[in-house]
């Protein structure tokens, strides 16, 4: 929901009388649009054994994980600034701000330690609610204990710190000290068939996976400069030692296949069907080929990723480079 949206909502949040099992609603606590320039990455495990499942019975979550992670698809998006704000009225209890953004290693694990959070806001919101918002960047906490705060001010900015690897937002919410998943409250799971009953204002679209990134290099990049956003290159030549496409998803399963083409002013250069062989948060596929003799025809070359799921394409996204 952008600042835009959550304006018109508030507007009419007067003229919808919430669920009697909802008595608190929350606006989406980050500036970005879903689907776009951020994602949900997981969400409250619900599984109550050693296993995980997300509120519709699928694997975007782990075990025991105790919030929503809305994330954004690559490290160098953090240099924008990303706003996290305030999913509903209430008072900053407590923050954290020193905390320095770096990726979760076993080098950081001792300074982490107990801090899994990182820099962070907690906010109450009367009637034993409270909401916790972790990873943020450190310097960038806006609002003190005690502060009041309306939905929708700003808290902070999205950031590394703390027990995470990748930048994204950890949204908990919890009623007298218990965690509660905002888009299914009563805890009730019934596979494939989530409860209508949420406790957002305007709920989040539920994707079960989908593309971050894609991008040209001269060769296969390195999976730490996929997630950090430097690998796509912004112009190739025609001596390059190779042509390749790569693609970073999230969400893939088993099965899925990473269907991934280019094609160049002579025609098709390659098309390449990659099937995941496991589910991972996180993955990303490239394929290409080497430069033929005499170098790359110069032109313009069309670049496409898609992510197919028994059959049926769930994300698809595209891009093109010059070759001069």
């Amino acid at each position: 929901m952008t600042r835009a949206t959550l304006a018109l909502a508030l507007s009419l949040l007067s003229l919808a009388a919430p669920a009697a099992a909802r008595d608190i609603l929350f606006a989406q606590p980050i500036d970005c649009t879903l689907g776009q320039d951020c994602y949900i990455q997981q969400f409250v495990d619900l599984d109550p054994g050693p296993g995980a499942r997300d509120f519709t019975c699928g694997p975007l979550s782990y075990d025991g994980h105790k919030g929503t992670d809305f994330g954004l698809p690559t490290q160098r998006d953090l240099a924008d600034g990303v706003n996290v704000l305030a999913a509903a009225p209430g008072t900053v209890r407590a923050i954290r701000d020193e905390m320095p953004d770096v990726l979760y290693s076993d080098e950081t694990a001792a300074m982490v330690e107990g801090r899994d959070c990182g820099n962070g806001v907690l906010i109450t919101h009367g009637d034993g609610w409270e909401t916790q918002y972790c990873h943020l960047k450190r310097g960038s906490v806006t609002v003190a204990p005690g502060d009041r705060v309306a939905m929708g001010a700003v808290l902070g900015q999205v950031g590394l710190s703390g027990r995470t690897q990748f930048p994204h937002l950890h949204l908990s919410v919890r009623k007298d000290g218990a965690v509660i998943d905002p888009f299914d409250p009563d805890g009730q799971v019934t596979c494939g068939a989530p409860s209508a009953e949420t406790l957002w204002l305007d709920p989040p679209a539920y994707r079960a996976g989908g593309l971050l990134s894609l991008g040209f290099a001269a060769a296969v990049p390195d999976y730490a400069e996929v997630k950090a956003g430097t690998a796509a290159a912004d112009r190739l030549s025609p001596t390059d030692p190779a042509l390749v496409l790569f693609g970073l998803a999230f969400g893939a399963r088993q099965g899925d296949v990473m269907e991934i083409s280019i094609t160049g002013p002579e025609g098709e250069v390659i098309t390449n069907r990659a099937e995941i062989e496991r589910t991972q948060a996180q993955l990303f596929r490239a394929a290409g080929r080497r430069t033929p003799d005499g170098g790359w025809p110069r032109g313009r070359y069309d670049g496409r990723v898609a992510l197919v799921r028994d059959g049926a394409v769930i994300d698809r996204r595209e891009t093109t480079i010059d070759i001069r």
